[in-house]
């Protein structure tokens, strides 16, 4: 996304409090396309979990709309179209079954401690999205890991059904294979079922979203579950980079150096040092969330570094992280954790970045001073 500047203040009335915004949103055409970018998506989502994905889509609009409502009130400025980017950003990187109360709360704190706190849009630190993704897997490890499911398949998939644990038996291609709708949804998502019992998802599933099926666990049969509601398709996370960049919306900096990071990461671990455990590249690549976070989480441009070497370096260090993380961390997700320690580093980035610049222009000044 294109720098966004944090809004003035509307003047005060005679009692020295705000007197309002003009209107109730700010006008933010950069934001509208980043909510275009994610409608594919978001009907993606439906067809793979049901209608319920648009409930709690909606739970976290409210959420996040009410917060940035009240403190936007406060400070007299319009509400951020950004809000309801944060919004449909946290929503979709949710489990397609995570409970209502849930995506509430992680609403109201990415919108309020991700931003608000820090003085509203163009001022925070940190993605807001991530801030709130990462608080609630924090915080509430049960239900966010306990929350998947497998993925509808043919046609109509998810747009028949509110939620596959509603239906009260297992899909047509599911059928007479171990495990019921109960215990679906408590199933290995595919990083964890490669990096615990060793089943690799076939990589054509993990492109286009379509992640299901069974395999072979510690006690017999298992059924594997997708990820969170935003990440399965990988081919449209990238379709939704594309746009990004051919509008403009988005850095190329940014979008690109994750990927080329993990690409790093992945080569150096399993190919140079022999880690047989790290994944091959094609699966670091697509599978989890590395392609949803690149394309819409990292090139947030608030948080992210302003130098163009600084961006770099940044999103680079953000897709390493991210394959250590798979590798060595507890989380396996860990897309949330690396684009969060990017954030706290981006300005010693920027800083480092800028001071180097005015190094070398130094440097070049002094030789053509001595050339004269």
């Amino acid at each position: 996304m294109s720098e966004a500047q944090p809004p003035s203040k509307h003047p005060s009335d005679a009692k020295g409090r705000p007197a309002g915004p003009k209107r109730l949103f700010m006008r933010q055409p950069n934001m509208l396309r980043m909510l275009y970018a994610l409608c594919p998506i978001l009907i993606a989502g439906v067809y793979f979990f049901g209608w319920r994905v648009l409930a709690v889509l909606a739970v976290c609009n409210a959420a996040g709309l009410a917060t940035e409502l009240v403190t936007s009130r406060n400070r007299g400025v319009s509400v951020s179209i950004a809000c309801f980017v944060t919004c449909w950003l946290f929503a979709l990187s949710l489990p397609p079954t995570a409970p209502y109360w849930l995506a509430a709360v992680g609403s109201v704190v990415a919108i309020l401690f991700g931003k608000e706190v820090f003085g509203g849009f163009g001022r925070n630190f940190a993605n807001p999205a991530i801030v709130g993704r990462t608080f609630v897997y924090v915080a509430f490890p049960n239900e966010m890991t306990a929350a998947f499911e497998p993925v509808f398949r043919g046609f109509p998939g998810g747009f028949a059904h509110w939620s596959m644990d509603t239906m009260g038996r297992l899909p047509d291609y599911l059928a007479g294979q171990a495990g019921s709708v109960s215990d679906v949804i408590t199933q290995a998502t595919p990083m964890l079922a490669r990096s615990r019992y060793g089943y690799q998802t076939p990589l054509t599933d993990l492109l286009t979203g379509s992640i299901g099926g069974s395999f072979r666990g510690e006690f017999g049969p298992r059924i594997l579950a997708a990820g969170s509601i935003g990440e399965v398709s990988a081919i449209l996370c990238i379709l939704a980079g594309v746009y990004l960049l051919v509008t403009r919306t988005a850095n190329w900096r940014l979008m690109v150096s994750p990927p080329a990071g993990a690409v790093a990461a992945n080569v150096l671990f399993r190919n140079v040092l022999g880690q047989g455990d790290v994944p091959p590249l094609a699966f670091t690549l697509l599978s989890g969330a590395l392609m949803y976070g690149a394309v819409f989480m990292v090139t947030e441009p608030v948080s992210a570094p302003k130098k163009r070497p600084a961006m770099l370096i940044y999103g680079a260090l953000i897709g390493f992280v991210m394959v250590l993380l798979r590798w060595k961390g507890q989380f396996v997700g860990a897309v949330g954790f690396a684009i969060l320690l990017g954030n706290v580093v981006g300005p010693v980035i920027d800083m480092a970045a800028e001071a180097m610049g005015k190094r070398k222009a130094a440097a070049v000044g002094g030789a053509e001073g001595k050339g004269e």
